[in-house]
């Protein structure tokens, strides 16, 4: 059988996720210190999992309404408006979804004709471009540069506007770079994109882990934005919720609509556990997140001053839990840095080139790992340097 003849061209096109491949390899081997992978390394705090325990004991396992719990709907718009100011409907403007990056997808879709250019800031999330390209749609891709923080300037999104651009991917707080956009930055975006026709897709899954007393505000609360902007939002990095695969999408009645109509045939419902979890999480989660981020801060400013002590400049994170040093001074490219020390020292880490090649000369280290954790890998990485 000629599988090349049945298998669709696009997606045999598709680049594995570079964040994956590095992850394989290192499972295979003995004594590997990884800070590869965005996960993080608190158990879901205890009430949100007592939670999720009750509802099964209740018996409450059967399907929910499409767009999600009524219950959980209306938590999530009382904590929109709690933490970003932010009003939104839970009858039309409201989904509940498979994690942030099923949201994600379903507004592609919906918005995107084949040959409709979606415009994707890189580096970023690897999953975007690819979602895009499924979609029929063409990734417009703007690579940010370390000296603007990795910031979307508005004068490159205005030169990456055609008539043929439907969406913008706005990735704030940023994986992989820690980057942000404080409203004064969005403002100057929203400059531009105010009289136009082009839809935002806000991808704010770090919104809560922010550093430095910045707060993170959503582009849906410019003046303006919140009528051509969905704010993707979820569980997993938040709470510590990454198994439990529950996100959310709050955006414009008529464009929820046809997201929620994808949703409807491609998942029917989120888990149902995961939604009355989900429930406690926004009810009662906060002190619980404020703790982590505390924790998280930590580990930031110890990664940070680690690797600019050792040599590879590092500029501060301001959002998620990744840094993102350069190591262009050691002649290597990311991609050749990242296969030498797993082999080499046995830490795995990401290329920058998994985030689009604006990433080249970067390598992503996650710190939602222990402090024992870090400082073992940066004494590692030290030696690495020291050999090379």
């Amino acid at each position: 059988m000629d599988y090349s003849k049945i298998l669709s061209p696009t997606v045999q096109e598709l680049r594995p996720s570079g964040i994956r491949k590095f992850f394989d390899i290192a499972e295979t081997m003995q004594d590997v210190i990884s800070l590869g992978v965005g996960e993080p390394d608190f158990p879901t705090p205890w009430e949100i999992r007592k939670a999720g325990i009750l509802s099964l004991e209740s018996g409450k396992t059967r399907y929910t309404s499409n767009r999600g719990l009524e219950l959980l709907r209306r938590e999530i718009c009382r904590y929109m408006k709690r933490k970003y100011a932010l009003d939104y409907e839970a009858e039309d403007d409201v989904l509940v979804t498979v994690g942030g990056s099923e949201a994600i997808d379903g507004c592609i879709r919906a918005v995107t004709c084949p040959g409709d250019e979606i415009i994707i800031p890189q580096p970023s999330y690897v999953c975007y471009e690819p979602m895009v390209r499924l979609a029929g749609g063409v990734p417009v891709i703007i690579e940010t540069k370390a000296k603007d923080d990795f910031k979307l300037t508005p004068e490159d999104l205005q030169a990456a506007i055609t008539p043929r651009t439907k969406a913008l991917i706005l990735p704030y707080p940023c994986n992989p770079t820690g980057g942000i956009m404080e409203r004064e930055d969005l403002e100057k975006v929203a400059a531009v994109l105010r009289d136009t026709n082009i839809v935002v897709i806000s991808d704010e899954i770090y919104a809560e882990l922010t550093f430095g007393g910045k707060r993170h505000v959503s582009i849906a609360a410019i003046d303006g934005m919140k009528e051509r902007t969905v704010v993707v939002g979820g569980f997993s990095k938040t709470f510590s919720m990454t198994g439990w695969r529950l996100g959310y999408a709050c955006g414009p009645a008529p464009l929820m609509k046809q997201v929620t109509k994808i949703h409807q045939f491609a998942i029917m419902c989120a888990p149902t556990t995961s939604q009355y979890a989900a429930i406690e999480a926004l009810k009662n989660g906060d002190e619980a997140v404020a703790a982590m981020v505390e924790e998280y801060d930590m580990r930031r400013r110890l990664i940070v001053s680690g690797f600019n002590r050792i040599g590879l400049t590092c500029r501060e994170p301001k959002g998620a839990f990744y840094a993102f040093p350069c190591i262009a001074s050691t002649g290597l490219s990311s991609e050749e840095f990242c296969e030498k020390l797993l082999y080499a020292e046995k830490v795995a880490v990401v290329p920058g080139t998994a985030f689009g090649q604006g990433g080249e000369g970067f390598i992503r280290a996650s710190y939602c790992y222990s402090t024992e954790h870090i400082l073992e890998a940066i004494r590692r990485i030290e030696r690495f340097l020291k050999a090379l």
